[in-house]
């Protein structure tokens, strides 16, 4: 059994928090909010009255936090959790955030002779529910080699690329991906509703072509009734395109298929769809199409 605080309780930290305590070990959680306290506690899931807290004397500290600002401010506020961290600890940081807030926070790290691993993860809610998450990760080797069984926990494949920062721009060329087929489903599911296909029979042939990847496999079922509530929003997606673009300006870059999602978001969030399911991309395509609620 390892001692493992969690900090970040949300839609993706929670079921992530509780297979860990599944697998045996002993975990601590906080979130800031009262109602995801409220949820983690009716699980069963071991609570602290603050962050600090929750991370004293832990071998592993896992973070599941949603922006840039999140990250900085738990872990580098003048009482942030930095200081309250053991030295030979390792900090498990899951969310989807800049690779300059990234740096910022092993830089602090390396003084309290912490092992930073990277490790944001692809899926959703249901996939970490089930541990079916994928791990990317970047960080000290040694550091990821000792975190691998605790990952098996809630991941079902643990991908390990380099030293540094890497983790942080694979994870956004994977979420740019995402947005991207977003768009793509949309105006081809128009296409073929134009076209007088079938709803259901075009949404499994999808399911079953070339194109059938698992998250077009998995958005076929809630698209066949029209369900647009969110596993991950149309504003946390506008959230990380940004980052994307951001990564590759500063790379000297330019995305155009990153720039067309942007604007794809920010029309969705424009239309009230900020809190909908980022896939809500087909009910605005289908409105610009003129083909009317469904």
């Amino acid at each position: 059994m390892t001692r493992i605080g969690f900090i970040g309780l949300g839609k993706l930290g929670l079921p992530v928090a509780m297979r860990l305590a599944k697998a045996g070990h002993d975990v601590i959680g906080f979130d800031r909010s009262a109602d995801r306290r409220g949820e983690a506690a009716g699980r069963g899931l071991g609570l602290a009255g603050d962050g600090p807290a929750a991370v004293a004397g832990a071998a592993f500290v896992f973070t599941s936090l949603p922006d840039d600002a999140a990250l900085k401010g738990a872990l580098l506020a003048d009482a942030g959790l930095v200081q309250a961290l053991a030295g030979g600890a390792i900090l498990v940081e899951t969310s989807t955030v800049s690779p300059e807030a990234s740096a910022s926070v092993a830089e602090a790290l390396a003084a309290r002779d912490v092992g930073y691993l990277r490790s944001p993860v692809s899926g959703n809610p249901v996939l970490a529910e089930a541990g079916t998450l994928t791990a990317m990760a970047s960080g000290p080797r040694a550091a990821f080699d000792l975190a691998v069984p605790v990952l098996e926990a809630f991941t079902k494949a643990q991908v390990y690329l380099g030293e540094a920062e890497q983790a942080r721009y694979a994870k956004l060329a994977i979420n740019l991906m995402i947005a991207v087929s977003a768009g793509m489903m949309a105006d081809a599911l128009v296409l073929a509703e134009k076209g007088e296909v079938p709803w259901a029979a075009m949404l499994d042939l999808m399911a079953e072509s070339a194109v059938g990847s698992p998250m077009v496999k998995y958005k076929v079922p809630p698209l066949k009734t029209r369900d647009y509530s969110s596993t991950f929003s149309c504003g946390q997606m506008a959230k990380d395109l940004d980052l994307i673009l951001g990564a590759a300006s500063a790379a000297g870059l330019s995305l155009p298929y990153g720039d067309l999602a942007r604007a794809t978001y920010r029309d969705l969030i424009e239309s009230g769809r900020s809190d909908a399911d980022f896939i809500a991309a087909v009910e605005r395509a289908e409105e610009r199409a003129g083909l009317g609620p469904r």
